[in-house]
Formats: structure tokens, C-alpha cells, sequence
């Protein structure tokens, strides 16, 4: 009965495991000026950077997720338009097809010897499945004081799962690569760091 019991543990555990998709680290490069005494601090707002969609659902979510960062942070959330301060957020992401290989391989042997000479050919067949597409995503947050424009803050993370992995959804996604961004705000400057 013990042994029954253990078998199926180890089932039950082999199972969760394969249901588990591999999760690649987020890749962070943080800039921010030389006088750092203002962020974190005050009333922000957060607004589309241009050429984005502030109403496309994937900015809304990203652009969400953000904003619950900086109030972490110490931040006020203010409305777009008001605040001291600014995070202007730019969002793109796209899909990575994997290369395509062709299913077949030949190969062509010949060997000479004492007693005579011969040919081989080998015929290779690959029934592997085709790799999944990747998801590639780029979050760019840039800090700015409203009043002079000046950028006191840039961040940029960058993350690429299997299109098959939860994180690839903007609902798993967008929360992850916000607290990626913000990890040991404001950052060493300059500094491509990874966070897992």
C-alpha cells in the first residue's frame, strides 16, 4: 500500500512538472541622471509615450502594472495630464518564428578496401515536433519632470518566452516585467542587469 502511495506521488509530481513552462530571466538596462533625490517621491502620472495606443487593452494592462510599481515605489498616482511628474510608458512585442529545417537529411558513405569497394546512403527522417514561437516583449519606461521636460529616470526590460508559457499572455506578462523594471529602483545606471 506504502509503494501504491509512493507511485502515485511521484505521478502526481511528474505531472505538475510538466505542465510547468521554463520562464526566461528579464533582461533590464536602466539609465538616470546624477541628482536622483526626486524620484520615487511625489505625484507621477502615467501617460502613453508617443506612437503608442493608450487604447489598445495591452498598453492598459502594461500601463496598469506600471503604475502599481511606482506607487510601491512611494509615488502618487495622478491623472494623465497632472502631477510633477511623468512615466511615459512604450510597449512593443511581436513573435519569433523558429527557423525552418527541412524534415529530411541524406547522407552518401563509399569505402574501398582489398576486397572490393561499396556505396551507402542513409536517409534521415525527423519526427520531432516543430519548435513553438516565441513571444518577444519590450517595456520602456521613461521618467520625466513635466515642468522642464528633464529626464530623471529611463528603463527598458526585455523578456522572450515560448508563446506556449502563461507569460506570454499580457495578463501574466505585464506584471513580471513591471517588477523586473523596478527592482532596486532607480539601479545602477547603465547597467544591464537580469533579473529571474
Amino acid at each position: 500500500m506504502k509503494r501504491l502511495a509512493f507511485t502515485a506521488a511521484v505521478l502526481c509530481v511528474a505531472a505538475l512538472t510538466g505542465c510547468v513552462t521554463p520562464v526566461g530571466p528579464v533582461q533590464v538596462t536602466r539609465f538616470h541622471a546624477a541628482d536622483i533625490s526626486s524620484l520615487g517621491k511625489g505625484i507621477i502620472a502615467v501617460e502613453p509615450a508617443p506612437g503608442s495606443d493608450p487604447a489598445s487593452l495591452e498598453w492598459q494592462t502594461y500601463g496598469a502594472a506600471v503604475a502599481r510599481q511606482l506607487v510601491l515605489l512611494g509615488y502618487t498616482e495622478a491623472k494623465p495630464g497632472s502631477g510633477g511628474q511623468v512615466a511615459l510608458v512604450r510597449l512593443s512585442r511581436r513573435t519569433i518564428e523558429p527557423p525552418r529545417s527541412s524534415p529530411v537529411s541524406v547522407g552518401v558513405g563509399g569505402s574501398t578496401g582489398t576486397y572490393g569497394s561499396g556505396v551507402g546512403l542513409g536517409i534521415g527522417i525527423n519526427l520531432s515536433p516543430k519548435p513553438a514561437a516565441e513571444v518577444a516583449t519590450d517595456l520602456s519606461v521613461s521618467i520625466r519632470d513635466r515642468t522642464s521636460g528633464a529626464t530623471l529616470w529611463e528603463g527598458r526590460a526585455t523578456f522572450v518566452v515560448s508563446s506556449k508559457s502563461p507569460l506570454a499572455t499580457t495578463a501574466l506578462g505585464a506584471p513580471k516585467m513591471s517588477e523586473a523594471l523596478f527592482a532596486g529602483f532607480p539601479g545602477q545606471s547603465g547597467t544591464t542587469i537580469e533579473v529571474k
